[in-house]
């Protein structure tokens, strides 16, 4: 027995859970073609999102809305991982349960941000767990090359496997059945910040996984790993090199290209028809200091569709460009078929941190209809038919979009910029990681709103002055809870009916 798999032990930490799951027979192998059709199986959640589609709908219906009221926890279980690291200074007190569990046949797949993967057989009502497997990342050294929280945010399945992502920059394929380590790949690099907390992507004989690390100047990318070894596929990056299509949006004469972030840190969707995998962007780097790179600065704050048996880029669309306000395009892209106003079109939708949301056509990357989802909206002037920001100006370098709400370097040269009033939404976005949903049933596309701003301001980043696993921001974002003018966040659902893009509720 391998020392990092445990078996039939407790755990700790706690997570209450009541769900309705399938009890059938002791669960198969996890096929291609199950994992294509998972619809046909409502009481699994085979993939991270629910389906490749990234519909995250259930077709259960024991609950409804006359019986929700009625819902009580079914059972609890101590699942732990949320224990802090560092030696001298705790960077991070505690670590994140942000996992989405995958049900199969009545097991669970729980992770902790840790990565510790936890098999649990619920099928007599009572939790048992099976197996757990522990890859031991170095609490110490992880929290000094983690952004924003030690994170994992779920294991998928693919034959008798079950694929996990580290913190620390590996991928580990375990056994389904006890636990045991089959490979492992070190595919991000924590030496220079970069790290892994989305849940992979199975699409087909491969492993897709994005990564983390914008904040400190990498160049982001996504890798295509071999299902039965782990050995690489194809990497391709977010920012082009030169003689790549889109290098010519980096303006610098200095090579910020080199430390653009675009990293892919939330689980992307396949199209098995048209062979291609849509996945959503991040911020440029340095976040705040947008003067450091002029130019539109490809493919940062965009959604790309890559061919899925290359990785080749096939078309782009950027939400932001040259973005000032730190507003990743990470989120999920959630695949419908339907009629969009009036025509028959496969859309990919996406919420952004931007506060609109936006279909766009999946085989070109057109844009169908782009809308604004959270209240108060005060830098773009609203969107051109192309769904492009109006106040972007074509002509200019370093966008300002709307003044006020943007940080700038100060009048020194080695200044610092405060914004004049306040950005709407903040920072954290009108939508941050929680994901969306659509529901085939209503035709409504629902967001996780924040309601919300904040203020900024920016620094000059200096060429050559990065160093490994040190921030590269360029500024920072701020605001107090007692601001009159920029106060506590709040929250809604937001319904967008998918047909005609428009808000039809807001559930505050």
């Amino acid at each position: 027995m391998k020392k990092n798999v445990r078996r039939l032990g407790a755990a700790f930490g706690v997570v209450m859970t009541s769900v309705m799951l399938s009890l059938g027979a002791s669960a198969g192998d996890v096929t291609n073609d199950r994992l294509l059709n998972s619809e046909k199986e409502p009481g699994n959640w085979l993939n991270h999102h629910g389906n490749l589609e990234a519909h995250r709908f259930s077709g259960l219906d024991q609950i409804n809305a006359k019986n929700v009221k009625n819902l009580r926890v079914a059972f609890t279980w101590a699942m732990g991982g949320t224990q802090g690291g560092g030696k001298e200074v705790i960077q991070y007190q505690y670590s994140g349960l942000e996992g989405t569990p995958v049900a199969e046949d009545g097991f669970l797949y729980l992770t902790t941000g840790w990565g510790v993967v936890t098999k649990l057989d619920t099928r007599g009502g009572t939790p048992r767990m099976v197996w757990q497997y522990n890859p031991a990342a170095d609490p110490d050294y992880a929290t000094t090359v983690a952004c924003c929280g030690i994170n994992n945010r779920g294991a998928v399945l693919s034959g008798n496997m079950v694929v996990s992502p580290v913190i620390d920059g590996r991928i580990i394929a375990l056994n389904k059945t006890d636990g045991s380590k089959i490979w492992e790949a070190q595919v991000a690099d924590p030496g220079k910040s970069e790290t892994i907390t989305n849940a992979p992507l199975i699409v087909k004989d491969m492993v897709v996984t994005g990564m983390a690390g914008a904040e400190y100047g990498v160049r982001g990318w996504l890798e295509a790993l071999d299902i039965k070894t782990g050995k690489r596929r194809w990497r391709t990056y977010t920012i082009p090199g030169p003689g790549e299509a889109g290098h010519e949006t980096w303006k610098d004469k200095h090579g910020a290209w080199k430390t653009g972030g675009g990293s892919t840190w939330v689980t992307g969707s396949y199209d098995p028809e048209l062979n291609i995998i849509v996945w959503g962007t991040a911020n440029p780097g340095p976040d705040w200091d947008n003067a450091y790179r002029p130019g539109d600065n490809l493919w940062t704050d965009s959604t790309i569709a890559l061919d899925a048996d290359t990785g080749k880029i096939k078309w782009g669309f950027q939400h932001t460009p040259n973005d000032p306000y730190d507003y990743d395009s990470v989120s999920e892209n959630t695949f419908v078929d339907t009629q969009v106003n009036g025509k028959f079109a496969r859309t990919t939708l996406h919420a952004n941190r931007n506060g609109y949301a936006y279909a766009l056509d999946r085989k070109t990357g057109e844009c169908l209809w782009g809308t604004q989802f959270v209240d108060k909206l005060n830098w773009s002037g609203g969107l051109d038919s192309k769904c492009k920001p109006k106040t972007y100006d074509p002509k200019s370098d370093v966008q300002t979009y709307v003044k006020g709400t943007a940080a700038a370097r100060g009048t020194a040269a080695k200044g610092r910029g405060t914004v004049d009033g306040v950005l709407e939404p903040g920072h954290m976005g009108g939508k941050n990681w929680p994901p969306t949903s659509y529901s085939p049933q209503t035709g409504m596309y629902y967001i996780p709103t924040i309601e919300g701003c904040n203020k900024a301001f920016a620094e000059v980043a200096e060429p050559g002055a990065l160093k490994p696993r040190q921030l590269f921001l360029g500024g920072a974002p701020f605001s107090t809870f007692d601001d009159p003018n920029c106060g506590r966040i709040s929250g809604s659902i937001t319904a967008i009916e998918v047909a005609s893009g428009k808000v039809v509720k807001k559930a505050y």
